[in-house]
């Protein structure tokens, strides 16, 4: 699989030995930088890198880092046709790739420790969607996306319908 990385100064490290455990594993890495931890730089330039070779098909997955993850992950899911998601273990990873369709692994220098993060990257690229009831969602990101909207809840289906909790139907104004 191709893999598009990237990170800012604070994610260079576990960046650089996440690529290089990728690379053992048979993928092809396409860096995008940072190339240092001794020069301060701006996460968004390196998300979006990421998201965009994800975007435009020069890569199959993204990953980014950085301290936390959060900043970069925000960066990359401005580019129309990103699912970046920020993961902490190998369980959010599943969830992602599984249940979200992820196309862009987000994770924290700051907050993973690096066995984590390996585990993280080895389910998150190695999982396959599950598509089934999650595929209705993606198609409803998809085309919030591409500025089509999403459906209106009010005439959702009945397993798309939001639902109250009983503290907020107890809470409802009698007609």
């Amino acid at each position: 699989m191709r893999i598009a990385v990237g990170s800012d100064h604070a994610g260079f490290a576990l960046k650089s030995l996440l690529a290089d455990h990728l690379t053992a594993a048979g993928h092809e890495v396409i860096d995008h930088g940072t190339s240092t931890a001794d020069v301060s730089v701006d996460y968004p330039l390196y998300g979006h890198a990421v998201a965009e070779s994800v975007a435009s098909g020069q890569a199959e997955r993204g990953l980014c880092v950085c301290g936390t993850g959060i900043g970069i992950g925000i960066a990359a899911n401005k580019v129309r046709g990103i699912r970046a998601a920020v993961v902490h273990d190998s369980t959010t990873a599943l969830l992602a790739r599984s249940h979200n369709d992820a196309n862009v692994l987000c994770l924290g220098e700051r907050t993973t420790g690096s066995a984590e993060a390996v585990d993280a990257v080895d389910t998150f690229f190695s999982t396959v969607f599950a598509e089934g009831r999650h595929q209705r969602r993606i198609d409803q990101i998809a085309a919030y996306d591409a500025g089509i909207g999403v459906p209106d809840p009010a005439n959702a289906s009945d397993d798309m319908a939001p639902r109250a909790s009983p503290e907020t139907e107890r809470h409802q104004p009698t007609p």
